[in-house]
């Protein structure tokens, strides 16, 4: 058993593309671990949000500042917390874990384009559905993350992480 709810502290990076349910998925399992809950669209330079609704894909250039902003604004949170980011490249994910003190395990939230393109078209969001094929193309897998469906519901993903990350309440 890795710790109990009670004693839990843990960064965890829920990933994924625009419209995967990161931010559904990290409110919910950030309340349940009782842990705080960071959305990294909240801390997009308002230039990002204006070249995105434009539907202009994001350079690592426009990132890397944002994702150094969102390192230290993590760091901040000793006990560990949920962050719902895209962090598609293997190199964002190393530069959000660079400050912390302990580790992060990441989650990719991953389904059907379809399923996606229908969210994204659902909802009042900077991101475009246009943009979607950019971000699939820019995802980087690597051996540490674990994948979840995302056809399965938001409760059933909030368990499943607790399941993979073996934490028992107490």
């Amino acid at each position: 058993m890795l710790n109990s709810f009670d004693d839990f502290k843990h960064f965890i990076l829920l990933m994924g593309v625009s419209g995967s349910g990161k931010t559904t998925i990290g409110i919910k399992l950030a309340k349940k671990l009782d842990l705080p809950f960071v959305e990294a669209d909240d801390y997009h330079p308002e230039s990002n949000i204006k070249k995105m609704a434009s539907g202009i894909p994001l350079t690592d250039q426009d990132r890397i500042p944002w994702l150094q902003k969102l390192s230290s604004v993590i760091s901040h949170y000793p006990g560990g917390c949920v962050l719902a980011c895209s962090a598609l490249k293997g190199s964002y994910r190393n530069i959000l874990a660079s400050r912390l003190n302990r580790p992060m395990s990441v989650f990719l939230l991953q389904g059907p384009r379809e399923v996606i393109e229908g969210r994204m078209e659902g909802r009042d969001h900077f991101m475009p559905p246009r943009l979607l094929e950019s971000q699939l193309e820019t995802l980087e897998l690597s051996p540490d993350i674990h994948t979840l469906d995302i056809q399965n519901s938001p409760d059933q993903l909030v368990d499943e992480v607790i399941k993979i990350l073996n934490i028992e309440r107490s």
